[in-house]
């Protein structure tokens, strides 16, 4: 099996890397919010990709799918039930959301929801643990934490 690298991309997600057999370099790249992308480089240029092949969440679960993956899942669900009830997701902040120019503690999120906001990706930049006086603007992604309702509350208040 050839060797992966793996390569954190902050405010992005994270890609995943391997050289073929035939040469060709391939890399996933996956999204916070779902979306993947499949990357096949330049044989000539490194930094270039020849082809990308962009996914939105029901098209990469088919692939993946076809690709074998169901095997993959089972264990991951296996390993979700013995964290049962515990749910994360990355949520953009719409521009419309009533909740841009609040602060968390303002926002009323933890106590409306029972979900927590755990980290602010803004840009290139990354609040990790925001506190109560941190402003929700408009694009963040929040790193949100609680129940899979409490999510669905929470996306919902955010407007997202």
């Amino acid at each position: 099996m050839p060797e992966v690298i793996e390569t954190q991309l902050p405010g992005v997600g994270v890609r995943h890397e391997f050289a073929a057999v035939s040469g060709d370099r391939v890399a996933v790249l996956s999204h916070r919010g779902g979306r993947r992308e499949i990357l096949i480089y330049d044989r000539d240029d490194p930094d270039k990709c020849s082809t990308v092949l962009h996914l939105n969440r029901d098209e990469t679960a088919t692939l993946s799918e076809l690709l074998g993956s169901a095997q993959v899942s089972q264990s991951l669900t296996a390993v979700e039930q013995h964290i049962e009830g515990l749910a994360i997701d990355w949520v953009t902040i719409p521009d419309a959301s009533s909740m841009v120019g609040q602060t968390i503690a303002s926002s009323g999120v933890r106590g409306r929801t029972g979900a927590s906001i755990v980290a602010l990706l803004r840009g290139k930049t990354t609040i990790a643990a925001p506190g109560p006086d941190d402003k929700l603007a408009a694009h963040d992604i929040a790193v949100v934490v609680g129940t899979p309702e409490g999510l669905a509350e929470l996306r919902s208040l955010l407007g997202a």
